[in-house]
């Protein structure tokens, strides 16, 4: 018997448990690997939101002593019934919509022009000025951003009157508040959802698209009826993300628009931050929890109608 035998769990023959065991066993290595990320995951992750929930369910006045007050659901009637509440949740959702839309349609086409061959000679330096809006410092880029919209002095103006164009509202109006965010947020985001499809790309399958060049399928048609289907899985991770990176949309509104104006750009992460700030704990967290539920139903819809069509 060797020393890995040896040490190896004493399993009862028939024991229903033998298989599981076994494979745990087996994986063992990975386990010890995992569990520091596990540990992880579970203290600074899951904790904090379960704590969260419950001090939504607590008293503000209470909410951060030792022994808070359980209202129930008080803070939740009192968030829904909120109009403020409401129409920053539509505004949130909104966004999202328009973001998630553009962000993936524009990956989705920049990776299809990268694999051409006219930016093959340039690929790698194309992928790397995409991916740099990703890994810059969010602050401080959105303070020049802010900078470059500004009513008086901001570059957009400048060019515009340079132009002999009518000048840009910016922060000041609602539509380019909203605007702006959405701009700043596809520049910040687009290169990572491109480099997932780019990465994807690279994985089809070749015998495909040579069966439909010989049945005479143009390259529109290729891409659209061999290489989308395939791209099927990495456009829902897209989707998915870039859904919960958008609805968590908050670092953006802080720098650039602080919620305005008449809290046309106040979503519900801005909103909750700003209630917390107030030391309405309840009412916060509350709407944290009613931003979370959203996020947990939209991506759980997400994936069900993707392992749906999967098993078609």
């Amino acid at each position: 018997m060797s020393k890995t035998d040896y040490w190896a769990p004493a399993l009862i023959p028939g024991d229903s448990r033998q298989g599981a065991l076994q494979q745990v066993w087996a994986n063992r290595t990975l386990y010890v690997f995992i569990f520091p990320f596990a540990v992880t995951m579970i203290v600074f992750g899951i904790v904090p939101i379960i704590l969260s929930i419950y001090v939504a369910f607590t008293e503000s006045a209470t909410a951060m002593s030792k022994a808070p007050t359980f209202v129930g659901f008080e803070n939740f009637r009192s968030v829904l019934s909120d109009p403020q509440f409401i129409n920053s949740l539509w505004s949130t959702v909104l966004y999202t919509a328009v973001s998630v839309l553009l962000n993936v349609a524009l990956a989705l086409g920049l990776a299809l022009v990268l694999v051409g061959p006219s930016a093959s000679r340039f690929s790698t330096f194309y992928k790397l000025a995409l991916f740099l809006p990703v890994v810059t410092p969010e602050v401080a880029t959105f303070i020049v951003w802010k900078w470059m919209f500004n009513q008086d002095f901001g570059a957009v103006n400048a060019a515009l009157t340079s132009l002999g164009l009518p000048t840009f509202g910016g922060t000041t109006t609602n539509v380019g508040s909203f605007s702006i965010l959405v701009v700043v947020e596809l520049w910040h985001h687009v290169g990572f959802y491109t480099l997932v499809f780019l990465a994807n790309l690279q994985l089809l399958d070749p015998s495909l698209d040579e069966a439909a060049q010989i049945d005479g399928a143009g390259k529109l048609k290729r891409i659209w009826l061999v290489w989308i289907p395939q791209l099927r899985p990495s456009i829902a991770i897209n989707v998915v993300y870039a859904t919960i990176e958008f609805l968590k949309t908050f670092t953006a509104v802080v720098v650039i628009t602080s919620g305005g104006p008449n809290f046309a750009t106040n979503f519900v992460s801005y909103y909750a931050y700003k209630k917390f700030d107030l030391a309405q704990y309840g009412e916060a967290t509350a709407m944290a929890t009613v931003l979370f539920l959203v996020v947990m139903a939209v991506t759980l819809i997400a994936y069900y109608f993707n392992e749906r069509r999967d098993y078609r």
